[in-house]
């Protein structure tokens, strides 16, 4: 069960709400901030308050999932001009209220952050001769300084260029600030963390394991913001740039994932699928063999993991509630999968649960993340509940660290024997022993011919291993292949159209489906059949349900109109929202990039 249930809850007597304007915060504590960081227990519950900020909108559904669409391998599409379908089409406004809520929070949580950096540095308790305190207080500062990098990372992924602010309100201090580079941002959050985490606490060392940031996160986190400071970045004239200093971060990326690896290494856990039912089940894994190395710890009752990503399930009768999923997997993804890839089936989400909690397969464009689902819930939520399922959402896992390694020496080294080694690695656990001849040993062989062909391998292994979990768009802007990755994917479900519609191809135009002690079965998921073998299977149409008689050239509007603006250069920097323009009294404005 979870162990950091009430944390979050209890750390809401240490916030007080800040009015619209990040720039101008309310005094962030009734308690007298000396007083606060003289002892550990009042730390601790302050630097709980940074967590709140993930149980806000801005994070449990925008930061986690609506906004880090569309990709090669996540996608939706719509009509609309809500805020979401704003920015999943890249036709987003000033006005647009998830850009708004995400701003106000990422300050507010930087603002909250600050504050526990500020008083930790000038307490006596820092420094105390006790060495739990002083280590305590150590630990506490690290989360502080991670977390804060990670809200930074994200402003810098969606914003562009923003007001860089590392000190707490106070007297004196002004917090009206232009715009700063985005690179010196990242340099600077990624210096805090290195200088940070050597005195911080592994996870098992911690009160709450892996529901708390620790060690290996921020070990962790070094490394993903060295690759987001090494990578591409869109530049407000609307071209794609990256610092001529790029190779040092990487060599920060590889550093500090080889440190992890050599003080804290685990055995990846052999079953993919039970990573992802525990957070389902609220079993909190074990820190020390955990692939998962943070998870955000959502109270029961919050957050929406299975609600708006997972497998739908429909309101009904049955005491689980309702749930749907806002990011869909082409089939391009889905096939893109070896067929002996365990992780494709745990991934691809290709039921869904009827009011009788019957198992129904999908249409080809609602491929689901499979990877949670309210159906595991123990106890039940109740027939009529959606949101709040209390299921946690991983921030970074293990095998991140250890595929970031790999892409970090081949781009410093090429792919030597250390590289191919951690790719082997990962691939390990997706295909059963048997099969390690051919789909690791054979395969990283092939895909070690060269730097730019163990990088493609790279590029596809984070694809099939992080499926679902939302956080390709930023590897994409990164490698700057956003456009060529979404293009392709496009192609792809065109290709599979037109050879359904000639009745070419070897994929199946129809797939035959049945029930087997409530569980869906797909007779032909991989290979055309031209009958069933039996009447007990009934015809579905599958990758011919790609056309369509109304649709653009013939094909079913999302092929062509989800990814349709995400040409060279993708324009994923969103408007500053127009509520910090006007609060910043003409110091910030939207300056490029087309607004």
């Amino acid at each position: 069960m979870k162990n950091i249930k009430n944390i979050l809850i209890i750390a809401l007597a240490f916030i007080m709400h800040s009015c619209s304007d990040f720039l101008e915060p309310d005094s962030l504590s009734t308690f007298n901030s000396e007083y606060v960081f003289s002892n550990v227990d009042d730390a601790r519950k302050a630097t709980n308050a940074i967590y709140t900020h993930f149980n806000q909108d801005a994070f449990r559904s925008r930061l986690s999932n609506n906004m880090t669409g569309n990709t090669d391998i996540e996608q939706n599409f719509g009509t609309s001009t809500s805020d979401r379908y704003q920015i999943w089409n890249l036709t987003p406004q000033v006005t647009n209220g998830d850009l708004k809520v995400v701003w106000e929070e990422a300050y507010k949580a930087i603002r909250d952050a600050n504050f526990v950096i500020d008083g930790i540095n000038a307490s006596d308790a820092l420094n105390s001769t006790d060495p739990a305190i002083s280590g305590n207080m150590r630990q506490f500062l690290g989360e502080a300084y991670t977390l804060r990098a990670y809200w930074y990372s994200m402003l810098v992924f969606h914003f562009g260029d923003v007001p860089f602010m590392t000190q707490a309100p106070k007297a004196g201090v002004e917090f009206n600030l232009p715009k700063e580079d985005r690179n010196v941002i990242l340099s600077a959050v990624i210096q805090d963390m290195i200088d940070a985490e050597k005195d911080m606490q592994w996870a098992d060392q911690t009160s709450y394991g892996i529901e708390q940031v620790n060690r290996e996160y921020t070990l962790g986190m070094i490394a993903r913001l060295a690759l987001q400071r090494g990578g591409w970045f869109l530049k407000p004239d609307m071209t794609m740039d990256r610092k001529s200093d790029y190779l040092d971060y990487y060599q920060i990326a590889k550093d500090y994932t080889q440190k992890l690896m050599t003080l804290k290494d685990r055995e990846l856990p052999k079953d993919f699928n039970q990573i992802f039912l525990n957070e389902s089940k609220f079993i909190v894994a074990n820190p020390k063999t955990s692939d998962v190395l943070f998870e955000v710890p959502f109270p029961i009752g919050q957050g929406d993991v299975g609600w708006n990503i997972g497998i739908r399930v429909d309101a009904g009768t049955h005491p689980y509630g309702s749930g749907g999923n806002y990011m869909n997997i082409p089939p391009s993804y889905l096939y893109s999968f070896d067929t002996k890839d365990i992780r494709r089936d745990v991934t691809c989400g290709l039921y869904y649960l009827d009011k009788d909690l019957v198992p129904q397969v999908v249409g080809i464009g609602a491929i689901a993340q499979g990877k949670w689902s309210r159906e595991y819930l123990s106890p039940a939520p109740g027939a009529s509940t959606n949101k709040g399922t209390g299921i946690n959402w991983p921030m970074l896992r293990y095998s991140d660290v250890v595929l970031m390694y790999a892409e970090a020496e081949n781009e410093l080294n090429g792919p030597t024997a250390a590289a191919q080694s951690a790719l082997k690695r990962v691939r390990k656990r997706a295909f059963k022993e048997v099969d390690w001849t051919d789909k690791v040993d054979t395969y990283v062989a092939n895909v070690s011919g060269s730097k730019d062909n163990f990088f493609n391998a790279i590029v596809d292994e984070r694809a099939w291993e992080f499926g679902g979990e939302m956080i390709r768009k930023y590897e994409l802007i990164r490698w700057n292949l956003y456009d060529k990755k979404v293009q392709a994917a496009s192609e792809q479900c065109k290709k599979y159209a037109d050879e359904a519609k000639a009745g070419t191809g070897t994929l199946p135009d129809y797939i035959y489906v049945k029930n087997v002690n409530n569980r869906l079965v797909i007779l032909n998921l991989d290979a055309k059949l031209a009958i069933a073998p039996d009447a007990t299977w009934t015809r579905v149409s599958w990758l011919n349900a790609l056309n369509s008689s109304t649709g653009a050239l013939g094909y079913q509007d999302w092929i062509t109109k989800a990814w349709a603006n995400y040409t060279y250069p993708v324009r994923y920097i969103m408007p500053l929202p127009a509520v910090a323009i006007t609060n910043s009294k003409g110091l910030l404005k939207n300056d490029g990039y087309g607004y």
